[in-house]
């Protein structure tokens, strides 16, 4: 599997970043097939977050076996110093180690968020605590929706984050202001170099109203190995991403590995995914 340079921390990660929110609702013996068919891979780069539910309890066990061999990153939501100080410390103790390389401060999608996490008794203050302290190698930040790029940019410019995990899709880029917006943050990700990392990959649309809700994904996501491949392919077309984060689901793991595996030129893989008339943002209905 390719791999790339996160920004300044110089990890090689590879492109494809296991998203552990694939094991918040499994059982054990589930997450380990699934955990063990991303090292398969070639995948060195786990992202897991306090939020997700059962996911830290899932990838514990495997620490005493992998952790010298992965980047592990894992995030929390709270907004104030004490409680993701808390989270922090319980997010060790969950996944079996005395360290993680990354602490995303989670799901900071608007200004508002952002105004929480950055204030003088913030999360932020907790996360350079426990970098300090030896706990976390390096702070970065993720968000979603509309106005996540927007958002980061201005992230960066408050607090030297080590990296940004921000949305990236086809059909978010139809759009100019997402297209100017993340064209800003990647202007400022590279004066900075820090590392750049993008989700919702494989999403199509949010779940439509009534749908049976087959995937345990909070948006509909591609189902279909083409549609994949096509996604996966115009994503990691951007060099200036390091890698995309796999979708919530552990069923879907195997096609997006396939679709690194077989990428197609992203002009062919635009055009194979715009003729789906239903291929929308995921973010236009988000969960609270």
């Amino acid at each position: 599997m390719e791999r790339r340079r996160l920004g300044r921390l110089g990890h090689q990660s590879s492109v494809l970043i296991y998203g552990a929110a694939a094991l918040s609702e499994v059982d054990q013996h589930t997450a380990d097939r699934s955990i063990q068919e991303a090292l398969d891979a070639g995948i060195n780069h786990f992202d897991v977050a306090a939020d997700y539910g059962d996911a830290e309890l899932r990838l514990g066990p495997w620490m005493e076996r992998i952790r010298k061999d992965i980047f592990l990153a894992t995030k929390t939501g709270d907004r104030d110093q004490e409680g993701a100080w808390r989270s922090i410390n319980r997010s060790l103790e969950r996944l079996q180690t005395d360290r993680v390389d990354l602490l995303q401060l989670h799901a900071v999608g608007d200004l508002d968020e952002l105004d929480k996490v950055t204030a003088p008794t913030g999360a932020v203050a907790a996360a350079v605590r426990a970098q300090d302290e030896g706990l976390i190698g390096a702070v970065g930040i993720t968000g979603h929706g509309t106005q996540a790029a927007a958002t980061h940019l201005e992230a960066l410019r408050r607090f030297p984050f080590a990296t940004v995990l921000t949305p990236l899709n086809p059909v978010l880029w139809r759009e100019s202001s997402f297209r100017d917006a993340w064209t800003a943050l990647v202007d400022e990700i590279r004066r900075q170099d820090a590392g750049l990392m993008t989700i919702k990959t494989v999403s199509r649309r949010n779940w439509p109203e009534g749908s049976s809700q087959d995937y345990a994904t909070w948006y509909e996501p591609y189902q279909q190995a083409d549609r994949i491949r096509a996604a996966v392919s115009w994503v990691l077309a951007h060099d200036e991403i390091t890698g995309l984060a796999t979708a919530g689901d552990v069923r879907l793991l195997g096609m997006i590995v396939e679709a690194e595996r077989s990428r197609l030129d992203p002009s062919d893989a635009e055009l194979a995914l715009m003729d789906d008339a239903e291929y929308s943002s995921p973010f236009l209905n988000m969960p609270i």
